[in-house]
């Protein structure tokens, strides 16, 4: 007979993790094994294992969903599995257990005697659309993965602010693996030669040691050939790119996380030249001025670039290097015939898998290749998609985006509630996820129109789930443990800064009820929003660009939407979350 010890565990912390103990204990009990559980949930943790229970068991099972901490079974035979494999066949599970032969010991997982010690044993790299909320939890996700897993990594942050904490030569080169969570398109060309694992923020969010395990033992050689050969990196990078899940999406976040800051510095330049100057500051009148010159830059050169940058890094995204220039060409024509941010979209998409074709059928030999990346797909590549943007797309694609901004712009009544309703409700829906980028990166583009409505709806409803998170955490303690009260007070501050992502690990154990709390909020703010007619002229920055002029208008209206979403999501909370025990809460 062997002594097994396990740990099970979901996000709600209910049926799963008590169906996968009961099928762990069943069938121990049936191979004459002896098994205690452990489970972890909503409702805190039930027959904690002992320091002794640890030290005398033959194996650990961890039967779970979410991130279980292993730094108490160093040393022990570790199985670490899904909820599911254990309700379906646990008899299996306990054989596999049992029959595994290398400990988890930090013994087992030192680096070579050979390499530098000083250098981490793993090199990572972080970055999400946006560059903030996500780049980071990824980047606290993999390095918490890497130390339960008795490893040492360095991660470098690239989000909106630039590269963070960024890799060195050496620290590449003595590394054992390279491992990319990422939503956005990373220039793999520093890892030549190196074994790589590529992922998405939220598998490192979710359960960083997970990854870090899967990618110890599934990282991929890549090619280590450079220069002339240049072409066979492209084409590795480019079949990694379809195996992503993500596919157009993260195409067009990659573009749209590229035009952000764009719009950001245009929108605010405007604003600017609009407060110092009156609303009619572009006229003659006003040229040579200091808010002429402002409005100008931010208008003419700023927002100018925005649609050619967007198009230019879809295409980027999806042909590497030799679709930028076609992109951005195609972006700009896009510009000059009206089509806006939609002509854009359709160019960036259009360059890319031009490109991407051009470069899989032409085949000129090893020692001609090098002429492709550099002079043969960006040609070829402009003259096709400047053409059809001309003949073919653009046309279209121009009375569509007149028709859709005259629509907009005359939003009143029942309609603008809709919309505002249903942009609100897709940003609280997955926090961070598709369908709150989705809906973040339609009313970006629309700034490009001068539909600024959208953004404003958008933002409102981005900030009201975290902020509704803490001010339940304060007037409905009972709800709440000990560590979601005490991490309040940073959501707040995630939240007046238009981190939607903040709400995620409280989403994260009761998904069942504070995700519909949290989306009647969003939904009454972002419709609030859109009936009192606010417009928002940048797309990031929460309160900290409302005190700039002209950045809001009806800042007062807009305040207000924001309190009352906050408010409705809050009480919805108290209502929908069930009192923990005494235990739990204190």
């Amino acid at each position: 007979m062997s002594k097994i010890v396990a740990v099970t565990a979901c996000p709600t912390g209910i049926a799963h993790t008590i169906m996968a103990a009961e099928a762990l204990q069943q069938a121990a009990d049936r191979a004459g094994h002896s098994l205690q559980v452990e489970t972890q949930g909503s409702a805190g943790t039930r027959n904690t294992l002992s320091a002794a229970d640890i030290a005398d068991a033959d194996a650990v099972i961890i039967a779970a969903d979410t991130a279980v901490n292993t730094d108490r079974f160093a040393g022990k035979n570790l199985l670490v599995v899904g909820t599911v494999p254990a309700i379906r066949d646990a008899e299996a599970l306990i054989r596999q257990a049992l029959g595994q032969v290398r400990p988890a010991t930090p013994a087992a997982l030192a680096p070579p005697p050979a390499r530098d010690p000083a250098l981490p044993q793993i090199v990572a790299i972080t970055s999400c659309p946006t560059g903030i909320a996500h780049t980071f939890m990824a980047a606290e996700g993999l390095e918490t993965g890497a130390k339960a897993n008795h490893y040492s990594i360095k991660v470098e942050t690239q989000g909106s602010v630039g590269a963070q904490n960024t890799l060195t030569e050496a620290e590449i080169e003595g590394a054992e693996i390279v491992l990319i969570a990422a939503d956005t398109k990373v220039d793999m060309s520093r890892f030549a030669g190196k074994r790589i694992y590529e992922t998405h923020t939220k598998a490192a969010i979710k359960d960083g040691a997970l990854v870090v395990r899967t990618a110890l033992a599934q990282a991929k050689q890549a090619s280590a050939e450079t220069g002339a050969d240049y072409a066979d990196q492209v084409k590795t990078a480019k079949a990694q790119q379809s195996a992503s899940r993500t596919g157009a999406y993260k195409h067009l976040m990659t573009g749209v996380s590229y035009m952000i800051p764009f719009v950001v510095a245009g929108g605010l330049l405007i604003a600017l030249g609009f407060a110092l100057g009156g609303i009619y500051v572009y006229e003659d009148a006003n040229k040579g001025t200091l808010a002429w010159t402002l409005f100008t830059i931010g208008a003419k050169s700023g927002f100018a670039l925005m649609v050619p940058i967007l198009a230019g890094f879809i295409a980027h995204s999806i042909a590497d290097r030799p679709g930028l220039a076609p992109g951005m060409i195609g972006g700009m024509i896009a510009a000059s015939i009206g089509a806006g941010f939609i002509g854009g979209i359709a160019a960036g998409f259009l360059a890319g898998y031009t490109v991407k074709y051009l470069n899989d059928k032409i085949q000129l030999g090893r020692h001609l290749d090098g002429l492709k990346p550099v002079l043969i797909l960006p040609l070829l590549g402009t003259v096709i998609v400047g053409l059809l943007m001309y003949y073919v797309v653009g046309g279209p694609v121009a009375v569509a985006l007149t028709a859709i901004t005259t629509w907009l712009k005359g939003l009143q009544g029942s309609n603008a509630i809709f919309l505002g309703l249903l942009l609100g409700s897709m940003m609280a829906f997955d926090m961070g996820g598709p369908v709150n980028k989705a809906a973040y990166a339609f009313a970006t583009g629309l700034i490009t129109s001068e539909v600024y409505a959208p953004m404003a709806a958008v933002m409102a409803a981005g900030m009201t789930p975290p902020l509704a998170l803490a001010l339940a955490t304060v007037l409905f303690k009972n709800r709440f443990s000990t560590d979601e009260r005490e991490a309040g007070k940073a959501t707040a501050v995630l939240g007046i800064a238009f981190i939607t992502e903040g709400a995620i690990p409280y989403a994260a154990k009761d998904p069942l009820r504070v995700i519909p709390a949290l989306m009647l909020g969003s939904a009454v703010a972002g419709a609030l929003s859109m009936v009192f007619g606010c417009e928002l002229r940048v797309p990031h920055g929460g309160v900290f660009v409302l005190p700039i002029p002209n950045a809001v208008t009806n800042l007062g209206a807009y305040l207000l939407a924001i309190v009352a979403g906050t408010l409705v999501s809050a009480v919805a909370l108290g209502g929908l979350k069930r009192p923990l025990s005494a235990a739990a809460v204190s």
